[in-house]
């Protein structure tokens, strides 16, 4: 039974999360300790102890959610260890800045190089200079929104989350205006996201180009296993592919629906979110009521799954 590692976007972030990881595993505790090193402020106070307004602040939010999550890979990876198994996902794939997580997972970044581009992506989104934001629409299909704003200047669909949960992004005015548009489609809901700005659409497209300037002072590698890009919704190794994908990805659309079909079309049946919440696990049994899934917030659910996993022959050969 093939398995993916998901890793949980912006908005899982919650004030605690990461602490009892960090407990139970040395192996988590040693990626706040490289963390806090490499960023230098202390973000494993920030995850544990917050406080929340300055957690939910896109330039710290980031950073702190890729530790986590990377945090929650390593402590399964050990846990898996002490039961004689080795974890080798089929395939990797993160939601929005969930993706940096998916890039460490697969050895395409280091995590000290893959942290500092998260930090420099949440300066550039919480500075972008554009007056917009992102809402999501509750009780519409995909088509049925873009039917609907496809005469709205300035506001595309930024997530294709689920069936039925959509999000969209743009402007200011470009959104209300796409709101009367929608309810007139009838969608039974806009929320207003707490976001400082219209994230993946083109108006972040400056943003796009400066993180491309900040990639080149990294080194890539390609990935193994292959990851599912949020762009395309396709499997990716080459690391040049990787990183224009990364580029192109905060100001085009998360397919998420597209990549969780893809990954059960190429043989997975198992779902992996690593990270704070459960927002990725609940998103794929929408889109495969029969999936198997398991959330690893806390060091509990991590010896649940390890178990689970082993029992279920989910994991790769014995580790040597």
């Amino acid at each position: 039974m093939s398995l993916a590692l998901l890793f949980s976007p912006q908005g899982s972030q919650g004030v605690g999360m990461g602490r009892s990881l960090a407990e139970h595993s040395a192996a988590a505790r040693s990626i706040f300790d490289r963390a806090d090193s490499a960023l230098g402020w202390s973000v494993s106070g920030l995850c544990w102890d917050g406080p929340p307004e300055r957690l939910n602040d896109t330039r710290q939010t980031q950073a702190s959610l890729l530790t986590t999550s990377v945090a929650a890979m390593e402590a399964l990876r050990e846990a898996l260890a002490a039961r004689g198994t080795a974890l080798r996902p089929l395939r990797v794939a993160g939601h929005s800045v969930g993706e940096y997580a998916a890039l460490v997972a697969a050895g395409v970044l280091a995590f000290e190089d893959a942290l500092r581009l998260v930090a420099r992506r949440g300066e550039l989104m919480a500075a972008a200079a554009v007056d917009g934001g992102m809402s999501a629409v509750i009780g519409l299909e995909r088509m049925a929104i873009a039917s609907a704003i496809s005469a709205v200047d300035g506001v595309v669909i930024a997530n294709d989350n689920a069936p039925g949960q959509v999000v969209i992004s743009g402007t200011r005015e470009g959104l209300a205006r796409a709101g009367a548009a929608l309810e007139g489609a009838g969608a039974r809901r806009l929320i207003p996201l707490n976001v400082s700005g219209p994230f993946h659409s083109p108006l972040m497209a400056d943003v796009g180009r400066e993180l491309a300037s900040a990639f080149a002072g990294v080194g890539w590698r390609d990935a193994e296993p292959p990851v599912v890009s949020n762009v395309t919704a396709a499997p990716v190794t080459a690391a040049d592919e990787i990183r224009d994908l990364l580029a192109r990805q905060v100001s085009s659309p998360v397919e998420w629906v597209r990549s969780v079909r893809v990954m059960a079309a190429d043989g997975v049946r198992t779902f992996v979110e690593c990270g704070p919440g459960a927002a990725l696990s609940g998103m794929v049994r929408r889109i495969l009521p029969d999936a198997t899934t398991f959330s690893l917030a806390e060091a509990e659910q991590v010896e649940r799954a390890a178990g689970a996993l082993v029992g279920a022959g989910a994991v790769a050969e014995a580790s040597v």
